[in-house]
Formats: C-alpha cells, sequence, structure tokens
C-alpha cells in the first residue's frame, strides 16, 4: 500500500492502533503517563509527611501506595527539577510540582508531591 502524504500514513497508523489495543491515545494522556528518565536519581529522602504514590502526577490519579514519613526512599533526578501536573496542597504549601519515586522497603514507585520532599 502507497501513500500519498504522511498525514494520511498517520491516520492509517493511529487507526490500526485502535483497531489493535481498542484504546484512542492522546498527546495529553500519554505526557502524563510517562515514567521520567531515572538514569539519575536521589537516594535517601525521607519524606516530611505520609504521602501517597500515584500513577500520575495529580492527586485525582489512582494511588498505589504509601511512602511513611521519614521512611528512606529515592526519586528520579533527571535535569534536578519536578514535573508539573496537577495542583494540591500539601505538607502546608501549595503547588503543582511532582517527584517519580518511592520508599526503599518497596518495590512501588509513583509520582509524589515535592512540597512533602527535603529538596
Amino acid at each position: 500500500m502507497k501513500f500519498t502524504s504522511l498525514g494520511t500514513a498517520a491516520s492509517a497508523i493511529a487507526l490500526l492502533a485502535t483497531a489493535l489495543t481498542g484504546t484512542v491515545a492522546t498527546a495529553g494522556t500519554a505526557a502524563a503517563a510517562t515514567q521520567p528518565d531515572c538514569s539519575s536519581a536521589l537516594t535517601n529522602v525521607k519524606p516530611k509527611a505520609t504521602v501517597n504514590l500515584r500513577s500520575q502526577p495529580k492527586t485525582s490519579s489512582t494511588a498505589l501506595g504509601t511512602w511513611g514519613k521519614g521512611q528512606k526512599g529515592g526519586i528520579c533526578f533527571g535535569g534536578s527539577k519536578p514535573v508539573t501536573g496537577g495542583s494540591y496542597t500539601a505538607c502546608g504549601k501549595t503547588s503543582n510540582k511532582w517527584y517519580f519515586g518511592g520508599p526503599n522497603s518497596t518495590s512501588v514507585e509513583g509520582w509524589v508531591p515535592a512540597t512533602c520532599l527535603p529538596i
């Protein structure tokens, strides 16, 4: 099959992907669910309070587990900047900045409110 334009090819690929998976991906959902580059990590981080580990950087996303106050863990630190996500109030501050990480004692990782981490 020969496509006459790049737009036609992209549309055909999107339709094929939808047919195979039964879902439609959008730029907004794909970006929000992407795990950051964890090749650089900050270790021995201890949250100021117990926090939920979220599947996406927003409070309405699924809680995957918890990270206890004062419990050692690590966060991805690629670029040393947090990710902008949904707004929240946690640990006495309002923000929309999130880090990806979790406690050392479990294999569960997720998005954590930046205001609860001593960074």
